[in-house]
């Protein structure tokens, strides 16, 4: 079951490397099939294999011999390995179908952000009705996960609202809102707590190395969503930690 989890997670991962190139370029994820980004030629069933026909390429298309990049191994890899810490954290029931599905949505959103500082609605607002859908089932908890929404994208707005204000500039984009209310509806609203709390901590310690390492200094923008998908894991998984550790 644990090398099947694996398995299944690369495969996964095989098709989420197509939504983070597609998507953001508004091309189809389903047609046409998969095809080298520099010849357009038709990758064949067994050049597409996860992990595995990388390996037999020698990282290179078979057609023009161009280098495939590193970036797709990487995220079969690590959507593969994703899925088998879940699996053995979750085991077999609901949880588990929903905790693949909220980190299959953060795994391309924090890959497109990096590539092209946005966040696709996509991914956002489908994965907002996604997670409110899901928590009608059984076990569900369809209040905490409205209720998780609603506080993670009043927040952030409230935040970006009152940082224009002052500041006068854009401090925050819209997509990291829908990105944090998608969040809140899979986590609730601890969850959003506890997400953004550990967001903050990531994101000034990873802005504090790119002003350090770019020209602008504190004018350095980066995209937050990256730091918000990880923040997301560990308010999921380490959530109770972090409210036992509140001393109330």
């Amino acid at each position: 079951m644990t090398a099947a989890a694996f398995l299944f997670g690369a495969c996964a991962g095989s098709f989420l490397n197509v939504v983070i190139h597609r998507l953001p370029r508004g091309e189809s994820i389903v047609s046409p099939g998969s095809r080298c980004t520099v010849c357009g030629r038709a990758i064949r069933p067994w050049e597409n294999l996860p992990l595995v026909s990388f390996l037999l390429l020698r990282g290179r298309c078979a057609g023009c011999g161009m280098p495939i990049s590193w970036r797709y191994p990487a995220v079969e890899a690590l959507t593969g390995i994703g899925y088998l810490l879940i699996f053995l954290h979750d085991g077999v029931g609901g949880p588990l179908l929903r905790d693949l599905l909220f980190f299959s949505l953060l795994v391309p959103v924090a890959f497109i952000d990096v590539d092209h500082r946005i966040i696709p609605d996509e991914l956002s607002l489908g994965g907002l009705a996604a997670g409110v859908l899901l928590s009608f089932l059984p076990g569900g908890d369809w209040k905490g996960s409205l209720g998780g929404a609603f506080l993670g994208g009043g927040i952030l707005y409230g935040t970006a609202f009152l940082y224009e204000k002052v500041r006068g500039i854009e401090g925050m984009g819209g997509g990291d809102i829908k990105l944090i209310a998608m969040i809140g509806a899979f986590l609730g609203w601890r969850g959003v707590v506890a997400t953004i709390f550990f967001g903050a901590l990531l994101g000034v310690a990873g802005g504090l190395v790119a002003m350090r390492g770019g020209k602008e200094g504190l004018k350095t923008a980066i995209p937050f969503g990256p730091y918000l998908c990880v923040a997301a894991l560990l308010a999921r998984y380490l959530g109770e930690w972090f409210w036992g550790a509140i001393p109330i």
